[in-house]
């Protein structure tokens, strides 16, 4: 059951739908506890909002302030005050190391790595967060023009480990309009409107479209989500059949398999032969695939990949 995308921000409405999307990902209510991950965005309190209505005492906050921005330490205090005027159990989380690397890849890993020692130290059974359809058509687009797969244009997954996301049926015009109806306090990220960035970029073109339909486009990932859940579950299988490793070299014994079980194979291969590697970008693994499927060799970062009736996978040797 998906929740409304009317844009009139029906408060009995949205909380019927996230209490029926909440049963569709992760059972019927056994009493579960919930986190909400809010940052002070419309979306986020909206989610709050409707959370703690309709699990009420059982949901309690997070936020994360990465400290990025002057104002954050005063929006994170801004979700606070609220908080604590509703009765509702809220923490706010500060980075304990540096920024390193691309900052927004920083932040979303440090984010998530914060937000799950926070749920398991206090008993916390699932963690909210407000993607919502508009995040997904979003993310879709983006990763359709970077030539991703079935895996990438699954795109915003709804449940992921603890994390479940029972708004991604719902368009950001609904939880705005809940926003403005019952006068929650929120916050506008600066940085959603930078058009240095790809996602604000993106949503800014998307905004003067109307012909794209952000429901479908979530119905779509959701399906291709499944899909890939599925191939996933046949290469396990396939894996545990075929794949053998022999001291630090790993064999696939079957070759004649449809090119994307191949892929996922090899993939596995070099995870469990590397568990702590980058995977391969997209290019150099249909390389390597190509090269192996003509019985030639290619290489995969630190590894070589040999074809031939069976593929080995092997440590590539030290570079001159």
């Amino acid at each position: 059951m998906q929740l409304t995308s009317s844009g009139t921000g029906d408060r009995a409405a949205l909380e019927a739908g996230l209490v029926a999307a909440t049963r569709t990902l992760i059972g019927e209510d056994a009493g579960w506890r919930f986190g909400v991950a809010v940052s002070g965005g419309p979306d986020s309190m909206a989610l709050l909002f409707l959370a703690a209505r309709a699990f009420s005492g059982r949901v309690s906050a997070v936020t994360v302030d990465h400290g990025l921005r002057a104002e954050s330490a005063a929006e994170a205090a801004m979700v606070a005050r609220w908080c604590e005027e509703q009765g509702i159990a809220h923490v706010t989380l500060t980075p304990d190391r540096p920024v390193q690397g691309n900052v927004q890849a920083w932040a979303r890993a440090l984010r998530y790595r914060l937000i799950e020692g926070w749920r398991v130290e206090h008993d916390i059974d699932w963690v909210m967060t407000a993607h919502h359809a508009d995040d997904q058509i979003e993310t879709l687009l983006m990763r359709l023009n970077r030539g991703s797969g079935v895996a990438g244009l699954a795109g915003v997954r709804a449940r992921s480990g603890h994390v479940i996301r029972p708004l991604l049926a719902v368009r950001k015009a609904a939880l705005q309009a809940l926003v403005g109806s019952e006068g929650l306090p929120h916050v506008l990220d600066p940085s959603n409107a930078d058009p240095r960035f790809d996602r604000a970029a993106l949503r800014a073109t998307l905004a003067a479209v109307d012909w794209l339909d952000a429901e479908a486009a979530a119905r779509s990932a959701a399906a291709l989500a499944d899909a890939d859940a599925a191939i996933d579950w046949t290469v396990a299988t396939l894996a545990d059949i075929h794949v053998r490793a022999d001291g630090a070299v790993w064999r696939l014994d079957r070759t004649d398999l449809p090119r994307e079980y191949l892929r996922r194979l090899v993939l596995y291969m070099l995870a469990q032969a590397d568990p702590d590697a980058p995977p391969p970008r997209g290019e150099s693994l249909d390389h390597a695939l190509g090269a192996a499927a003509a019985g030639r060799q290619a290489s995969l970062g630190e590894w070589l990949l040999k074809g031939g009736t069976r593929w080995t996978l092997t440590p590539a040797p030290p570079r001159r």
